[in-house]
């Protein structure tokens, strides 16, 4: 009598339709084990069950094992140092989200400088261009008319007669003493209090210069009338021609203000361009890191994140070395010691306005910049919100 111990234990006694023939137990060739956690038919109900999730998942993360290359692996030994790394996961588990996450945080970062430090930077050289192609520059040579003009007058003031000559150069200094008020910025309140003082003074100098014309040649009262007019116009810091300088001065450091590219900018432009490069460094590696880690050859989020930098602070950069190089023409111009002569100034303005023209369109530009700024930063959240997603669940 054999027991279920003896040498026929587990061995088939019969036969049949599939099996492996006689004396062969059934399953005999299979594997032998538990089963593969493999994938179930799409029509089988098990395909969206916790347990085939939570097997899928440990498959993909089983391919996070493959070492990275040394320089992938000094990438991700510089980003473990970033605030806000969190502690590495234990030996031999996957670090997959973990370096996607610190990532995606450095991206955003890193596009967030970008964006407002370029537009710091734009706004620095290009918000001085507007006011001084509209108001600056104009300010200034009508200050210039009014004292070639007050000059040509007082030449005239010594004719015998009154002269219409005199009247007109009157008209003009007081007409380009109106377009210079019409600069809010002229001095501020001091300076704008002064060219209404000097406007008044210019109409006692005109009527005490017709009422010395008027006096008959040769009388006291005609010299009297004309040494208080001559007093008007040239006493000193009191007088007409001396508060013209003083206003013309300020508005010259007005503009060398205005034109001027400092050491503030020179800094603010090259963090710019550090922060664009390190952006750029960023995209490329997190474009290397995901074809080596998901063997995808290129990500079309990354790419266009990086042209979109990179074309944006080339647009931007160039930009501003148009504007600045007009600002830098019209200070030459017209922030000189010496006054330009009274013929000159109509040129001057004219060159003045081609030296700035364009400047209002590229200032206006500056809004761009916080647009694709906004737009970077949801290429480079995009790119990578996908992968992340996949590694939210985490296995009991």
């Amino acid at each position: 009598m054999s027991t279920g111990g003896g040498p026929d234990a587990g061995r088939g006694r019969t036969s049949g339709p599939g099996t492996g023939g006689p004396g062969t137990a059934p399953g005999a060739g299979l594997p032998v084990g538990p089963p593969s956690p493999a994938s179930p038919p799409a029509s089988s109900p098990a395909s969206s069950s916790p347990e085939y999730a939570q097997a899928r998942h440990a498959r993909r993360r089983a391919s996070d094992g493959r070492p990275p290359g040394r320089w992938a692996g000094a990438v991700a030994r510089l980003l473990d140092r970033l605030p806000g790394a969190g502690p590495r996961p234990p030996e031999g588990a996957s670090t997959t989200a973990r370096d996607l996450a610190v990532r995606h945080r450095l991206l955003l970062a890193l596009s967030v400088l970008l964006t407002l430090s370029l537009f710091l930077s734009y706004e620095g050289v290009h918000g001085d261009a507007n006011p001084l192609r509209t108001s600056s520059a104009p300010a200034l040579l009508s200050l210039d008319t009014a004292l070639y003009a007050l000059a040509e007058a007082e030449q005239d003031a010594a004719a015998p007669v009154p002269t219409s000559d005199f009247q007109k150069q009157i008209s003009v200094a007081a007409q380009s003493l109106a377009a210079a008020a019409a600069d809010d910025d002229l001095g501020g309140p001091a300076g704008r209090q002064a060219l209404q003082t000097v406007t008044g003074l210019i109409t006692v100098y005109a009527v005490k210069v017709q009422q010395s014309q008027l006096q008959p040649k040769g009388s006291v009262l005609r010299e009297a009338y004309r040494s208080y007019a001559t007093g008007i116009m040239t006493e000193k810091g009191f007088g007409i021609r001396d508060r013209l300088t003083d206003l013309q001065q300020r508005q010259r450091d007005t503009v060398r203000r205005q034109t001027s590219f400092g050491p503030l900018l020179w800094l603010a432009w090259s963090v710019t361009v550090l922060l664009a490069l390190a952006l750029t460094a960023a995209l490329t590696e997190t474009q290397l890191f995901l074809r080596h880690r998901f063997r995808r050859r290129y990500n079309r989020r990354l790419v266009a994140a990086a042209l979109l930098a990179l074309a944006g602070v080339a647009a931007a950069v160039l930009f501003t070395v148009w504007t600045q190089r007009g600002m830098a023409d019209t200070r030459t111009l017209l922030a000189r010691p010496v006054p330009l002569p009274g013929p000159l100034i109509p040129e001057a303005g004219r060159r003045t306005a081609s030296y700035l023209a364009g400047s209002g369109f590229r200032a206006a530009a500056a809004g761009w910049i916080l647009i694709g700024g906004v737009l970077l930063m949801a290429l480079a959240d995009t790119a990578l919100r996908r992968h992340i997603n996949d590694y939210r669940f985490t296995p009991r």
